[in-house]
């Protein structure tokens, strides 16, 4: 399907230009509408047309709020990543991982997300925009997220300084994504407590040195 050049460049949102005031409502159908039409047919095959017809309004609408796909989807799935998970605050590393973990269960539980994340990163090699989109956006404010928490433990003496924060971000949330979306398992709360006592076992074992050889 040959895909159109509007629908590609821009990842910048449109200001409403005049006296023009978005409204919320249609903001939110469009948002939903998006993802319903992503989950149907796909990144490639997504029509701007499409998702505004599915959400009642007129094309104008949708262009007035972004300019292309690519802009709507970066900064969708940006604000569904911070809608969705907090950093959490706990005063201990068990309690902070616990939190965390069951945020990312429960995105990775979305009947939408869970549709759309397999065609997002298989539609990244072939779209290099979108994948700088997500990488600078979605990626950098989720690995944000479990650095803090990391930090706040390293600060309370719970973890290692040296410990490697990179390799350690790596760490949370991996597990998960395997098993509920590639895998298509169960992630109920005592394979979550194992996760759990896993992951705290991993981190806390050995520190890692984060100095590269």
């Amino acid at each position: 399907m040959e895909r159109k050049r509007s629908d590609e460049k821009s990842t910048k949102r449109r200001a409403p230009s005049g006296a023009a005031v978005f409204q919320e409502e249609v903001t939110r159908a469009l948002a939903s509408a998006l993802f319903a039409e992503w989950a149907r047919c796909g990144y490639a095959a997504l029509s701007l047309e499409a998702v505004a017809k599915r959400a009642g309004v007129g094309k104008a609408a949708l262009y007035r709020r972004w300019p292309s796909k690519l802009a709507m989807v970066s900064e969708l799935l940006s604000e569904v990543g911070t809608e969705l998970a907090v950093v959490p605050d706990r005063g201990s590393l068990r309690e902070d991982l616990a939190e965390l973990l069951r945020q990312i269960r429960r995105v990775l539980r979305h009947p939408l997300i869970g549709r759309i994340l397999p065609d997002l990163h298989a539609e990244m090699p072939r779209t290099p925009e979108l994948a700088q989109a997500v990488r600078t956006r979605v990626q950098v404010q989720r690995r944000k997220r479990a650095e803090i928490v990391l930090k706040r433990a390293i600060e309370r003496g719970e973890l290692a300084p040296t410990l490697d924060l990179d390799l350690a971000t790596d760490l949370l949330g991996g597990m998960l994504y395997w098993r509920i979306v590639i895998t298509r398992g169960r992630a109920d709360e005592a394979y979550m407590e194992r996760l759990l006592d896993l992951t705290l076992a991993a981190l806390t074992a050995s520190p890692a040195s984060s100095k590269r050889p």
